[in-house]
């Protein structure tokens, strides 16, 4: 069976398309998965639409993590910005980034106790590097620099990429909150 194109691209049999393999194609293999969104959602207090992270692929605790976020047409936000050339806006990639850093400082051996929240309080030396755009694949890490347990407030660098180009970067201030009725804020 032959896939035909109405572009001039040339047609692939499946037979023609297994001998190419898959590398020749650009094709790699999934990220690993440490955290799925199950995982995520009963660790982070948000929800759709705005959970913007889909799954952990790699995690320190306590030290740092990486999580990654499939941006695709689909998602809410493309329609208004812009309808004519859709980006990601940067105020969404600070807040996927802080919901990944999140996932660090909410560790139970991070801060000890369970049923907390945490708050962003703040972002410094931002940069947007590139456009985010619908079929990237936001790869987010976020390295705790700093943690004082006492006042519950951290502080992390964050970098995020779309393949090996650097797109938004920063550091990012967070406090969290005890008040164990705050995660029934969040259906």
């Amino acid at each position: 069976m032959a896939v035909v194109s109405s572009n001039c691209i040339p047609s692939l049999t499946l037979g023609s398309l297994s001998q190419l393999g898959r590398r020749s194609l650009g094709w790699f293999p999934p990220y690993p998965t440490v955290m799925d969104i199950n995982q995520i959602r009963e660790r982070l207090p948000h929800r759709f639409p705005f959970l913007l992270v889909d799954r952990i692929i790699e995690y320190k605790p306590g030290v740092s993590v990486v999580g990654i976020k499939n941006v695709t047409i689909n998602d809410n936000f493309f329609p208004g910005h812009f309808p004519e050339r859709p980006i990601m806006p940067g105020v969404l990639m600070i807040e996927a980034m802080s919901q990944v850093g999140g996932a660090v400082i909410l560790e139970p051996d991070v801060k000890g106790t369970s049923g907390e929240v945490f708050f962003l309080a703040g972002v410094d030396k931002v940069r947007f590097r590139k456009p985010v755009i619908p079929g990237d694949t936001l790869v987010m890490r976020m390295t705790l620099m700093k943690m004082h347990k006492r006042f519950g407030v951290a502080k992390l660098e964050g970098k995020a990429y779309v393949g090996s180009e650097l797109v938004c970067e920063g550091e990012f201030l967070m406090a969290t909150g005890s008040d164990p009725q705050a995660r029934f804020l969040y259906p």
